[in-house]
C-alpha cells in the first residue's frame, strides 16, 4: 500500500509570514507484489515439466579370452566408417553382408569386397530399409493392428520388440577406424533406429578389414 503523508508545518503562522509549499512523502509497501511473485514462482515450477536426459542405448559385445574363440557372423551387415579424401574430412562408410574373408584366408574364399555408400537418403537408409525389409513390414503390420485398436499398447510394443529379435532379422555390425569421428557413429545408430533394426552392436574393426579399407582409401 502506499501511504502519501502530509505535514501542517510547512506554512507559516504569521501575518506577514510567507506561507511554504506543504511537501508530501511516499512509502510503497512491497509485500503484496513479493507475495505475487513467490505464488507466480511456485505456480510456474508446479506446473511446469522438467525435460528427461536422452540417452542412446548401444551394445558392445564381451570381449572373448582368446581371439581365436570369435564367433563367425553369416547373417550380418557390416558397417566400416573412416574418413577421407584430400583434405580428410570426407565421410567414407564402406559395407559388406556376410562373414569376412581376407587375403590368403584358411578357407580358400575369394577376398571380400567392400561396397562404399554415404549418409544420404538414397544411401545408408535405402540399404538399411531393403536389408531389413522383413521386419519392416512386420512392425507395419503390427502398427496396423494398433492404430485399429485389435491389440493394446503393452502387446504392440511387446511383438515389435519381439519382431525386432527375432533370429532372421538383420544384425548390424559397426566399426570404426582411428580416422572416423563421433558423430559419424551417432549417425549411423540413429539411422539404425529409424529403420527399425534391433539388433547391433559397436565393434572393434580387425586388421584384415583395416588393411584391405586402408589399401582402398590410397586409390
Amino acid at each position: 500500500m502506499a501511504e502519501v503523508n502530509t505535514g501542517d508545518g510547512g506554512g507559516g503562522h504569521g501575518k506577514h509570514e510567507k506561507k511554504r509549499a506543504k511537501k508530501a512523502s511516499t512509502r510503497i509497501d512491497m509485500t503484496p507484489m513479493v507475495d505475487l511473485a513467490f505464488l507466480l514462482l511456485t505456480f510456474f515450477v508446479l506446473t511446469s515439466t522438467f525435460n528427461k536426459a536422452k540417452t542412446m542405448e548401444i551394445n558392445f559385445p564381451a570381449k572373448p579370452k582368446d581371439p581365436k574363440d570369435l564367433p563367425k557372423i553369416n547373417n550380418a551387415l557390416t558397417f566400416l566408417l573412416t574418413r577421407e579424401g584430400k583434405d580428410g574430412k570426407e565421410n567414407g562408410i564402406y559395407y559388406y553382408y556376410g562373414e569376412f574373408y581376407g587375403p590368403g584366408n584358411k578357407d580358400g574364399k575369394p577376398v571380400t569386397i567392400f561396397n562404399k555408400t554415404d549418409f544420404s537418403k538414397e544411401g545408408l537408409h535405402k540399404l538399411l530399409l531393403d536389408k531389413n525389409k522383413p521386419t519392416v513390414d512386420a512392425l507395419n503390420a503390427l502398427e496396423e493392428r494398433y492404430v485399429k485398436k485389435e491389440i493394446a499398447d503393452t502387446t504392440y510394443k511387446r511383438l515389435a520388440l519381439a519382431e525386432k529379435g527375432k533370429r532372421e532379422a538383420l544384425t548390424v555390425l559397426i566399426k570404426a577406424d582411428d580416422k572416423a569421428v563421433y558423430k559419424n557413429i551417432v549417425d549411423a545408430v540413429d539411422e539404425l533406429n529409424i529403420c527399425n533394426v534391433g539388433k547391433y552392436a559397436i565393434v572393434d574393426m580387425g586388421k584384415g578389414e583395416l588393411d584391405i579399407l586402408n589399401s582402398i582409401k590410397k586409390k
